[in-house]
């Protein structure tokens, strides 16, 4: 799943980051890092959220040989 971030600075000066693919993902941080960081934040509990009640797929292997299944999730490396 890759999900983009969209950044900006208000007139007041602080930062709004948002991820448009998911609704109501917006938060306002200090600096843009600091935006960032709390929209991440905010996706993942979003995302959980949905696999939890099963609005959300995930893809898993067709014939799972065993109780372990590996999945991987990337995250934006923030300086």
């Amino acid at each position: 799943m890759n999900l983009m971030i969209e950044i900006e600075q208000e007139d007041d000066g602080r930062w709004i980051a948002d991820i448009p693919e998911l609704p109501g993902c917006m938060v306002y941080g200090e600096t843009p890092q600091k935006a960032i960081r709390k929209v991440i934040a905010l996706g993942l509990k979003v995302v959980s959220e949905r696999f939890e009640e099963g609005k959300e797929n995930i893809e898993l292997a067709k014939h799972i040989e065993s109780a372990k299944v590996d999945f991987s999730f990337v995250l934006p490396c923030i300086a």
